[in-house]
């Protein structure tokens, strides 16, 4: 089916099922890269101090350079 001949309503949720499929796979990947790099032990019933600053800053530092590559690629 080409795009143009789909309806509005169907383009719009097609963009927003493919938006929601963006944002998953984001957030496994975040989840992938901060848990690598901040969990060093066998994880117990909660992070410790160290842990917990390393996974807010990772996931900080992931967000924002998703944004920016996000930014980039609409231009």
């Amino acid at each position: 089916m080409e795009e143009h001949s789909m309806s509005p309503e169907l383009q719009n949720f097609l963009e927003q099922e493919k938006q929601k499929a963006m944002v998953n796979e984001l957030v496994g990947k975040l989840t992938d890269v901060c848990w690598e790099k901040c969990i060093t032990g066998t994880p117990s019933g909660k992070f410790s101090s160290s842990e917990t600053n390393c996974l807010t800053n990772c996931a900080q530092r992931f967000m924002e350079a998703s944004v920016l590559i996000l930014r980039k690629m609409q231009r």
